[in-house]
């Protein structure tokens, strides 16, 4: 019991307990995430480990935003995987935080973001942003925007987003995911523009 890590918001109370009541009923909303995406069911286990590694995941997506600054240099595909990789280790660090294992979402959520928010919010992030989920479906697996995958410059779907939208909802994202798991902000910036 020493290794649990107290919720101190009621955010966070709110997140574990939601988590927590989805494991024994077979028909939760978890254990149907499970079916549809052929995963193995997870104890979720709040621990100190996992609540730091959460806190770096969090740090990340904000050191990745940079790179989607209107001022940074600009390949559209590189745009797009970039803001994959923002909004997965945004969504990571709930996973994380409400004791999802590290190595359970690497095997079972990869680098699908719509499944990560899928996830997050049957476990109490509460973000039901219907752009937002639709911008997760576009980008997954966000690897496929990255330039050395893309074959003979077949065209993907970018959804019609444009770049201002997106820097719009990953901003919001990663606040939400701060706000929710209680990581303070590296700094206030005024991204989106």
């Amino acid at each position: 019991m020493d290794a649990l890590v107290p919720a101190a918001s009621p955010d966070e109370i709110a997140a574990v307990a939601a988590a927590l009541n989805s494991l024994p009923d077979e028909n939760s909303a978890l254990a149907a995430l499970w079916k549809i995406y052929g995963a193995e069911p997870v104890r979720l286990l709040r621990t100190q480990q996992g609540r730091s590694l959460s806190r770096a995941r969090a740090r990340r997506a904000e050191e990745f935003m940079g790179s989607l600054s209107p001022d940074v240099p600009f390949d559209w595909h590189y745009f797009l995987y970039t803001s994959g990789i923002v909004a997965q280790l945004a969504l990571s660090a709930h996973l994380l935080d409400v004791g999802f294992p590290d190595s359970w979402c690497a095997r079972h959520v990869g680098l699908q973001v719509d499944r990560s928010l899928a996830y997050a919010n049957v476990t109490g992030f509460g973000y039901d942003c219907a752009e937002t989920a639709r911008l997760m479906q576009v980008l997954s697996p966000y690897w496929k925007w990255n330039r050395t995958h893309l074959v003979d410059d077949k065209a993907l779907d970018d959804g019609g987003f444009t770049p201002d939208q997106i820097r719009v909802i990953v901003c919001a994202l990663v606040d939400h995911v701060c706000h929710v798991t209680g990581h303070a902000r590296l700094r206030q910036r005024a991204m989106p523009s």
